[in-house]
């Protein structure tokens, strides 16, 4: 198993009490890259795709606005562009619409997954149900949250539109010029992102798992796949391999599929604030600001913003300082001891869709990447399906959509 996010941690897990031998590898250790610093959200009522109708007009209004919520590094668009003209294909209503059921049914398995994975304790510790809060600052609904929300309506999520006065009452630390709100009643969050990954792998290693600190370089292939594998610390030989990269999948994965998976990264900042004067029960989102504050155990935690750069770019916290600005916008009794600011890299693919397929090309390699915005709502989903595609018994829901075979 290579890569020890919440993804690949929770399949390990999973797998292990599937009755298998696992080894789990990462370079960088358990829950260190995009897991570590993500804004914590459980949202199983997301069954709406990043990509819809009209965003494409939003663009220009973005890139234009130093606090908006999306930046391009200009260098890397070339290679973007590719990815960025098949979200632009991705942004229509029918398929936007046929996206949401297989999104549904992977995060039907959330928090049923994480009460399977952690033990009962370890749940009340780190699991909150207790919903999620979306915000305007004003009462018309752009477009795009209209579909969205007609989309939510058919899928079967439940939500409740919100009065300013009763938005408020929710959360009366909210500014002002809040004018309604939509709560998520089924939504939740983790208190502790980090924590959540680092305590699956104790429990994963605790029952016999081997986790290794590893850089994967090459492989050793047989006539079926993968034999062995190099890393920069000596060869593993390998029977199953299950790619888990996250957004460094494809550098690893290009090796293991003829198809060209359209994966790219969108890096993500947060800053957290310690000690803060305002602490939200919930996870709160900024519908026009597109960023998201997260109660953690650090203090408050400002996530979002979308910057198209790539993997090697060094981070530019500037978008994180934009982000403490917008929270004490969206608070404005906010005061806070320290801040913290980061940068991850969201595995992401156009049609919001990850990858949970074996190769077409290697029938011993498996792949479990490009959860987007969502990693942590998918993860348990991801971990019992790849399950049940190692151990060739019928996936607990259609495992279609998410198949290697729709970038053919």
């Amino acid at each position: 198993m290579v890569g020890a996010g919440i993804v690949g941690t929770a399949c390990a897990l999973q797998l292990q009490r599937d009755g298998y031998q696992v080894t789990l590898l990462d370079q960088a250790g358990v829950g260190e890259g995009c897991s570590f610093g993500n804004a914590g959200c459980l949202s199983v009522a997301s069954v709406v795709p990043m990509a819809l109708p009209g965003m494409l007009k939003q663009v220009p209004k973005w890139l234009a606005d130093p606090m908006g919520p999306l930046t391009v590094r200009w260098p890397y668009l070339p290679r973007a562009l590719p990815w960025l003209l098949q979200w632009v294909r991705a942004g229509n209503e029918a398929q936007a619409r046929a996206t949401a059921a297989p999104l549904a049914n992977l995060f039907g398995a959330t928090f049923p997954g994480y009460r399977g994975l952690l033990d009962a304790a370890q749940y009340d510790g780190l699991i909150r149900q207790s919903g999620h809060l979306y915000v305007w600052r004003t009462l018309a609904r752009s477009s795009g949250d209209r579909l969205a929300q007609s989309i939510r309506d058919t899928t079967g999520v439940r939500s409740q539109a919100l009065s300013a006065g009763e938005t408020r009452e929710l959360e009366p630390s909210l500014a002002p010029d809040i004018q309604s709100g939509l709560l998520l009643p089924d939504n939740g969050f983790t208190c502790n992102p980090e924590r959540l990954v680092k305590t699956l792998a104790a429990n994963f290693v605790a029952a016999g798992g081997t986790v290794l600190r590893r850089k994967v370089l090459d492989f050793e292939f047989g006539e079926h796949g993968p034999t062995r594998l190099y890393t920069d610390c000596g060869t593993l030989s390998v029977s199953t391999l299950i790619l888990c990269a996250g957004a460094w999948s494809m550098r690893l994965g290009a090796r293991l599929t003829r198809i060209r998976v359209p994966l790219d990264t969108e890096r993500g900042y947060h800053t957290t604030l310690s000690a803060p004067t305002v602490q939200p029960s919930r996870p709160i989102m900024d519908c026009e600001r597109k960023f998201i504050a997260t109660p953690v155990e650090g203090g408050l935690r400002i996530a979002g913003t979308v910057e198209i750069g790539g993997l090697d770019a060094p981070p530019d916290y500037r978008r994180a300082n934009i982000l403490k600005r917008q929270g004490q916008q969206l608070f404005p009794g906010l005061a806070f001891a320290e801040d913290s600011a980061w940068m991850g890299h969201r595995p992401s693919l156009p049609d919001s869709l990850p990858l949970i397929d074996r190769s077409e090309r290697y029938r011993n390699v498996f792949f479990a990447f490009g959860h987007g915005h969502l990693g942590m709502t998918g993860a348990p989903g991801t971990a019992r399906l790849i399950a049940d595609l190692v151990a060739g018994r019928a996936p607990f829901i259609d495992a279609g959509p998410y198949s290697l075979q729709r970038f053919r």
